[in-house]
């Protein structure tokens, strides 16, 4: 499989982490061919917009977005990854764990949506927005308080900012702004009360 073929992305990742063999961040450019940039995206943020604690876990997955977003910028057309970065699996144990619940979004998803303005995703404009969309989610998941779930918003903002570029979805893409946007918000004004309240323990 050298890129998306006839089947639903969902049908394609699946067969991809579930075959035979480590499936790692180095592969993914052979893989997905064009929208290799959206998937890694995609999984390596799954895992934060979890509400689940995952520890410093997500903090190295945060990094790497960024890392591959800032390419999407000085307009590269394969991902770079830092050497000790490529072997990292996207189908370990803990992958799988929530490899049943990821599909099952992406399925969701997949039910009602269908290509539209594939055209302005695909455009440089349309690729810098994005760039700069999941740069500025990415950053404040990463910088939310920790243990406080306000990064789970952001991240999931991130996450279905992705789907519209692999499903080429533009109303996917006003979608992940809202909910991206609502993850911000709530990270300044539950981030700002409890800053307060600590502030105010120890004044």
């Amino acid at each position: 499989m050298s890129s998306l073929g006839k089947n639903k992305f969902s049908t394609d990742l699946e067969k991809w982490l579930t075959s035979k063999g480590t499936k790692t961040l180095g592969q993914l450019e052979g893989v997905f061919a064009e929208k290799s940039f959206a998937i890694a995206i995609f999984l390596l943020m799954a895992i934060p917009a979890l509400p689940i604690p995952t520890g410093g876990v997500s903090h190295v997955l945060e990094i790497l977005t960024l890392i591959i977003a800032g390419q999407i910028f000085v307009g590269r057309n394969s991902i770079w990854i830092p050497k000790k970065w490529k072997s990292l699996s996207v189908n370990g144990k803990n992958q799988k764990i929530g490899l049943v619940g990821l599909l099952k979004f992406i399925r969701f998803f997949e039910r009602f949506s269908r290509p539209r303005w594939s055209n302005l995703i695909k455009s440089n404009l349309g690729r810098l927005s994005f760039a700069t969309m999941v740069s500025i989610f990415t950053l404040f998941s990463f910088f939310a308080p920790p243990f406080s779930g306000l990064d789970t918003l952001p991240a999931l903002g991130v996450v279905v900012l992705c789907l519209s570029v692999i499903l080429e979805d533009v109303f996917l893409s006003i979608l992940g702004f809202l909910i991206g946007t609502g993850g911000v918000v709530l990270v300044f004004i539950l981030g700002k009360a409890a800053y307060e309240g600590v502030k105010h323990l120890f004044s």
